[in-house]
């Protein structure tokens, strides 16, 4: 066997490259021999070792390949964010420091990269946890290569999440409700043998009642909802709207939610309808804002329609046409099954106006003697109580000829018609329901404003 010592080999020319040997070559490194790294490596993947940090983390911080870290939990949960697109290899250690993790948890943070082939971030919650991960590709992930105790690392099984005002049901359920725009953020998806799905209600903003001359009612904001199975099988409101209609599987990640606002009325000075409610979204599902109640048209001998959405509004009753040929809005626009909403009543030429549709039943119709009511809404337990959600608004009356004003939905989330001693009742805020119509013939009264909507969200957190 040939020996060659030397001190140090160097390229031929500065900045050169050496190579040893050739392809398919062996080189063996004996029992005992040291080898020091002073520069960086590629190629050789990793076999373990890491560079244990003597700072300690008590805060959440993102990883650095090669490195250990001992981690604090004593006073709060930690997250180790791994590194971002990492190289085969690649190496990172967690230990929990105080013996603390089984109070507050140590949060994996995937970062983009799967953690054992699970798009998902494990968690560390037993007392004095610890893990080793190794990046090895873009399938699995990182994989978990050294644990303290088998139970180390974990997926959480149950849904986590943060955003809106959020209160516990029925034990192990968590409702986060949104009264206006926000972020529905999955911190944590869980799997199937928790909960890995979402209950929702989703409710449009009302539309506003008509204003000029014996306005129509607002219909309700578009009512829609999965049928409450996946968290504990509430009463999520009436067939056929919510049976069967499923819930939704989400990842961890943000949702924006968007609720919208009501419509607003007008009067007998504006030139223009009162407006139509606005869409509430949360995910794959839109709620489409109530149909303005209609108006006078300048024209009275052309039948005026209430606007179109998720209920319709009402027809308004003013005009010289036949009784009951001012039209109504339609109902389901745009038109999703199970419907999210119903058609608005027709208006009686001269007298009275149609109530606005809503969630459950159609606005009723006006009769000359008096307004017609605004249509049912929908009443939901996903809060743990009943509550009643996208009622239609009353539609208006002539005072002088009809002593009776149109009255809002039953379940009181839209509001009442008028004559013209006073202004429209509005929808109620937040649930949806429809604006209540006015005469004003001899005033500057204005129709009542929709309701705003709302989204809630439903699941299981424990048990």
């Amino acid at each position: 066997m040939s020996e060659v010592k030397v001190n140090k080999l160097s390229p031929r020319t500065n900045c050169g490259t050496v190579t040893l040997g050739d392809s398919g070559d062996t080189f063996t490194i004996p029992s005992g021999v040291t080898i020091t790294n002073n520069g960086t490596q590629t190629g050789f993947g990793r076999e373990g070792s890491v560079d244990w940090q003597t700072s300690i983390k008590t805060a959440d911080f993102t990883a650095v390949s090669g490195e250990g870290y001992f981690v604090n939990t004593t006073s709060s949960a930690v997250t180790v964010t791994l590194p971002s697109s990492p190289s085969a290899g690649a190496i990172v250690a967690v230990k929990d420091y105080a013996n603390t993790a089984d109070t507050n948890r140590i949060t994996i943070g995937r970062n983009g990269s799967n953690i054992d082939g699970t798009a998902g971030d494990p968690i560390i919650a037993n007392e004095g946890g610890s893990i080793v991960l190794v990046y090895a590709d873009a399938t699995k992930g990182w994989l978990v290569v050294e644990a303290a105790q088998k139970s180390d690392i974990g997926f959480p099984a149950y849904i986590s999440a943060t955003g809106g005002t959020i209160t516990t049901v029925c034990t192990n359920f968590k409702v986060h409700t949104f009264t206006g725009p926000g972020t529905f953020t999955v911190c944590s998806s869980g799997n199937s043998t928790g909960s890995n799905s979402v209950d929702y209600m989703v409710v449009g903003g009302g539309g506003a009642g008509g204003g000029k001359h014996i306005g129509g009612g607002g219909g309700a904001g578009g009512w829609r909802a999965s049928s409450g199975t996946a968290s504990g099988s509430y009463t999520a409101g009436p067939g056929p709207l919510t049976s069967p209609v499923s819930a939704i599987p989400v990842s961890a990640q943000g949702y924006p939610i968007t609720v919208g606002g009501g419509g607003t009325g007008n009067n007998q000075a504006g030139a223009t309808d009162s407006t139509s409610g606005n869409p509430s979204v949360f995910s794959t599902i839109t709620s489409t804002g109530g149909g303005f109640g209609k108006q006078d048209q300048t024209n009275p001998s052309i039948p005026g329609t209430g606007g179109p959405g998720g209920s319709g509004g009402g027809g308004n009753g003013g005009g010289s046409n036949p009784p009951n040929n001012n039209v109504a809005g339609s109902g389901n626009t745009p038109s999703v099954t199970p419907p999210q909403g119903s058609n608005g009543g027709t208006g009686f030429a001269c007298n009275s106006a149609g109530g606005g549709g809503g969630a459950t039943e159609v606005g009723q119709n006006g009769t000359g003697p008096s307004g017609g009511r605004g249509g049912a809404g929908a009443t939901s337990h996903i809060t743990g109580s009943p509550v009643a959600y996208a009622g239609g608004g009353g539609g208006g009356v002539y005072k002088p000829q009809s002593p009776t004003a149109g009255a809002g939905s039953p379940c009181g989330t839209g509001g009442a018609g008028v004559n013209d001693c006073a202004p429209g009742v509005a929808g109620t805020t937040n649930r949806g329901g429809g604006g209540g119509g006015v005469d004003s013939r001899n005033t500057t009264n204005a129709g009542g404003a929709g309701g705003s909507g709302v989204v809630i969200i439903r699941y299981k957190f424990q048990g």
